[in-house]
């Protein structure tokens, strides 16, 4: 190489996750200089806890349904997926090595439901590529001369960059590295934050010690959940979620948190209705639960007429008393509509995703910042969000794929030519 060429640009990409690596490629392929800043003393570590129980990366829904999981932001969400959908996520990952299938329930998973090769893989990719990572990196803002200042196990680092893409996730699990400490430093730089709020999360209800000592953890499978949104529209899903000591939890309330949380935002609580029988109508219910118990124990004679699991008895005896089985009425209304009075969403730290972020609204089509030229945002700090299902995930990568591509055009000098 002539030694009088001049150094490439060079883009900062702060955060390690699947944006900002998306946006590290992005930029690199177009022949920048890359470096990667992590706070974690590794990369992905969200994307890895995210596949443990098998890595849901996207899903097969058509386009327009797909984007209509992105409720309020649907209209700008879809144009990142219009450059980098699902298909496009899967082609991706096929270009790793990594073959996917579509799922029972239309989500999408690597052969071997894996995150750890497909991170392993990119992250090598990414390295034999030229991408400079730097782990143990906290970013603490702007130096005084436009420098980014990090904190690093040695003192504090100045890092030089002529962009820079934020891609620090949002506010739920903290311990892995998003916990939302960016927002005070983009405040005071006059961009305006949404609060971070749980999303994909569980609920308090107040269970009685005898319920939560007996069957947290215990799942109530299959249940059909109807709850109401904002604007009186009545949804109805059937799933599965899970009993803990305060609440509910599990993916049939994630599909519903964001309905649930604004609702007790805006009322003080929310109703979350189960049935909890949906395969029986009442009428057999009620045929069925008054055949005679030859001595059974009301809550075997749950079980044996009518299937009901421990739990869900449980749950007819936390509404009715112990007395229930002299009101079979009552408790086929309670088996077939069982309200839940939900008190509040559990910890933003406890949840799966979280709502808010740099609102849409500062950021122009490439996700640049409009009071930070040269400054672009990715991923969950960004103030949308989707259940789960594959969608979160897809988002992330598409918007760090538009922020690492605006970063090229930024650097190309491509915007002053708009």
């Amino acid at each position: 190489m002539d030694s009088s060429s001049p150094a490439p640009r060079r883009v900062a990409v702060i955060g390690g996750g699947p944006a900002g690596l998306m946006a590290a490629e992005a930029a690199r392929g177009a022949g920048l200089a890359v470096d990667v800043y992590e706070g974690k003393g590794s990369v992905g570590r969200k994307f890895l806890i995210a596949g443990k129980g098998g890595l849901n990366l996207t899903h097969s829904d058509p386009f327009e349904l797909f984007v209509s999981r992105y409720r309020e932001r649907a209209a700008e969400v879809s144009r990142w997926l219009a450059d980098f959908d699902a298909d496009a996520l899967r082609q991706w990952a096929r270009g790793l090595g990594v073959d996917t299938y579509v799922g029972s329930s239309g989500r999408i998973f690597p052969g071997d439901r894996k995150a750890a090769p497909l991170l392993r893989g990119w992250v090598r990719r990414l390295r034999e590529s030229g991408v400079d990572f730097h782990v143990l990196h906290r970013w603490q803002g702007w130096s005084e001369d436009g420098g980014l200042r990090f904190a690093t196990p040695d003192g504090e680092h100045v890092a030089r960059a002529d962009a820079v893409v934020l891609a620090l996730g949002g506010a739920s699990w903290p311990q892995l590295g998003s916990d939302g400490a960016w927002q005070p430093l983009l405040h005071a730089r006059g961009i305006e934050v949404a609060r971070l709020r749980p999303a994909n999360c569980g609920f308090d209800i107040g269970w009685s010690e005898h319920l939560a000592r007996q069957h947290a953890g215990a799942p109530l499978k299959p249940v059909l959940a109807r709850w109401r949104t904002g604007d009186g529209q009545v949804h109805v899903q059937q799933g599965e979620c899970v009993l803990t000591a305060s609440g509910i939890e599990g993916s049939l309330v994630y599909a519903a948190s964001a309905d649930l949380r604004e609702a007790i935002e805006r009322d003080g609580e929310a109703t979350l209705e189960l049935d909890l029988v949906p395969g029986r109508e009442r009428q057999r219910l009620l045929a069925d639960l008054r055949k005679p118990r030859h001595g059974r124990s009301f809550g075997e004679h749950l079980r044996r007429q009518a299937g009901v699991s421990a739990v869900k008895a449980a749950l007819v005896f936390e509404r009715l008393g112990r007395d229930a089985g002299q009101d079979i009425e009552a408790v086929v209304d309670t088996l077939k509509q069982l309200r839940l009075r939900l008190q509040r969403p559990r910890p933003v730290a406890e949840a799966i995703s979280s709502a808010g972020g740099v609102r849409l609204e500062e950021l122009d089509e490439a996700l640049m910042l409009r009071a930070l030229p040269g400054v672009f945002c990715a991923g969950e700090m960004l103030d949308w969000e989707a259940p789960t299902g594959g969608y979160l995930l897809t988002a992330c990568f598409a918007s760090g794929l538009r922020a690492g591509n605006g970063a090229v055009e930024w650097l190309s000098g491509a915007f002053a030519q708009r």
